[in-house]
C-alpha cells in the first residue's frame, strides 16, 4: 500500500468554474478576503484551491467546496476598468480536501493531498479524431494554445485535460473529468459525449 501524500494547508477558492491543470482561468478580485489571499500568494510565492462550488455562491457566505480541486499560480495581474484587480491564473496538481475551515472574514483554508500528475500515455489510435477536434477548438476558442507542440496532442492526458475545458460540458461534468485518474478512460468519456454537440 502506498504511503499517503503529508498534508499542506493553502487557501482555498470556491468557484462556479472547474480549473484543469495546465489551464489558464481569469478571476475578478473584489471581496477583501481575495485581496488578502492574493497578497498572501504574491507575498510567500505560493499557490491556492480552486474547488467548485457544490452549494452557495462565489460572494458573501462560505461556500461548500468539492472535496477534489486544482491548485493555481497567479503569473499575471491588470486593474479592468472598473478598478477592481484581475488576476490570470495556471493550473497545477490537482489535490483533495481532508479538512477545511472558514476564518472571520470567511475566507476557506485547507488541509490537501496533492495528487500525482498523470503518466504520458500515448494516445491510441482510436482517439485520433479527438486530437482534430481539438485542434479546431483551439483556432477558436483558445489562441494560447496555437503553438503547443503535436506531442502534446499525442499526450492522452494533454489531450483530455484541454477538451474537458473547451468542449461545452456542464460544470458537473467538468468536474467528474476533473476528478478521473486515468487518461484513456477520460478521452473514452469524451468521445461518447461528442455525439451531443454534432446534433447541434
Amino acid at each position: 500500500m502506498a504511503a499517503q501524500s503529508p498534508l499542506i494547508e493553502m487557501p482555498l477558492f470556491p468557484l462556479s468554474s472547474v480549473l484543469f491543470p495546465g489551464g489558464q482561468m481569469a478571476l475578478r478580485i473584489f471581496e477583501p478576503r481575495y485581496v488578502d489571499l492574493v497578497r498572501e500568494c504574491t507575498r510567500y510565492g505560493t499557490g491556492f484551491g480552486v474547488c467548485l462550488i457544490l452549494q452557495g455562491q462565489e460572494a458573501g457566505v462560505p461556500a461548500v467546496p468539492s472535496a477534489i480541486g486544482t491548485m493555481a499560480r497567479i503569473h499575471d495581474f491588470h486593474t479592468d476598468e472598473a478598478g477592481l484587480l484581475g488576476i490570470m491564473v495556471t493550473g497545477g496538481q490537482r489535490f483533495r480536501v481532508a479538512r477545511s475551515r472558514a476564518r472571520s472574514d470567511g475566507l476557506l483554508r485547507g488541509d490537501v493531498e496533492l495528487w500525482q500528475d498523470e503518466p504520458a500515455v500515448p494516445v491510441p489510435v482510436e482517439f485520433l479524431l479527438l486530437q482534430s477536434i481539438l485542434g479546431r477548438l483551439i483556432e477558436t476558442m483558445a489562441p494560447h494554445w496555437r503553438d503547443a507542440p503535436k506531442s502534446a496532442y499525442e499526450d492522452a492526458s494533454w489531450l483530455g485535460l484541454r477538451l474537458s475545458e473547451l468542449l461545452p460540458l456542464d460544470v458537473s461534468e467538468q468536474q467528474g473529468m476533473l476528478e478521473l485518474t486515468d487518461p484513456l478512460l477520460r478521452l473514452a468519456e469524451l468521445r461518447d459525449i461528442l455525439p451531443r454537440f454534432q446534433k447541434a
